[in-house]
C-alpha cells in the first residue's frame, strides 16, 4: 500500500533520529536499513510513533510503500555509499520521484551527481542537515538544493520538522544543484570558528 509520505535510507544516529522527527510531526515514513534486523529494533524501539513507520525488508518494497510522486532521504555516509545508493534506487524510481541525499556530501560531489542524473526520470538533492543527533531528533537546520519543484514537494515536510527560531523555520531551498550541501559546508565553518 503506497501510503507513506517520504521514505528514508539508512537508520543509524542521524536517520533514526530523523525518521523519528518526522513520524512525530505527523508524516507516515518508509523506512529500509542494508542491516534487516536493525530496521526491526528501529521500529520496536518507536513507541508510540511505530504507527507512523513503515519498515521496508527490501528497496522494492520500501519504494512501493510511498505515494507517489516518491521522495526518498539517502542518510548513508558521504562519498562511494551514496553513488552505491544512487546505482541501486535508480532502476526502482520513475517520472516525478526524488532522491534526497541528507548525508555530509562534498558539494562539488553533489554537483557531479547533479550532471549524471540530468537525464534521469527522477530527481536529485542534495540537502545539507546540521544539529547532529538532536537537532536530527527535534528540529535541525536543513539546507536544500536542486530542482525547486522537487524542494516545493518536500517542503511541508522539511520545514515542519526542522529547527524553528522566532516561529520561522531552519530550512530553506537554497538554489540549484549543489547549493545545499555548499551552504551546509560554510555553516559547519562558522560553527567551529
Amino acid at each position: 500500500m503506497s501510503d507513506a509520505d517520504i521514505g528514508l535510507i539508512g537508520l543509524g544516529t542521524m536517520g533514526s533520529n530523523l525518521a523519528l522527527n518526522i513520524a512525530e510531526k505527523g508524516h507516515r515514513i518508509a523506512v529500509w536499513n542494508r542491516t534487516g534486523s536493525r530496521t526491526d529494533e528501529f521500529v520496536a524501539s518507536a513507541g508510540p510513533l511505530a504507527d507512523r513507520i513503515v519498515p521496508c525488508k527490501s528497496l522494492e518494497e520500501l519504494m512501493a510503500a510511498i505515494r507517489p510522486p516518491r521522495p526518498v532521504i539517502l542518510m548513508v555516509p558521504a562519498g562511494k555509499p551514496v553513488d552505491e545508493q544512487l546505482d541501486a534506487l535508480g532502476p526502482l524510481a520513475g517520472e516525478g520521484d526524488i532522491l534526497i541525499d541528507a548525508g555530509n556530501a562534498n558539494f562539488r560531489d553533489t554537483m557531479r551527481r547533479m550532471d549524471a542524473l540530468a537525464s534521469a526520470p527522477f530527481s536529485f538533492v542534495g540537502m545539507g542537515v546540521s544539529g547532529g543527533e538532536e537537532g536530527a531528533r527535534h528540529g535541525p537546520s536543513i539546507m536544500v538544493g536542486g530542482d525547486e519543484n522537487s524542494w516545493k514537494r518536500i517542503e511541508k515536510i522539511i520545514l515542519d520538522i526542522s529547527a524553528k527560531y522566532e516561529g520561522e523555520p531552519c530550512a530553506a531551498w537554497l538554489g540549484s544543484s549543489g547549493a545545499g550541501h555548499f551552504v551546509k559546508t560554510i555553516h559547519n565553518g562558522i560553527r567551529i570558528l
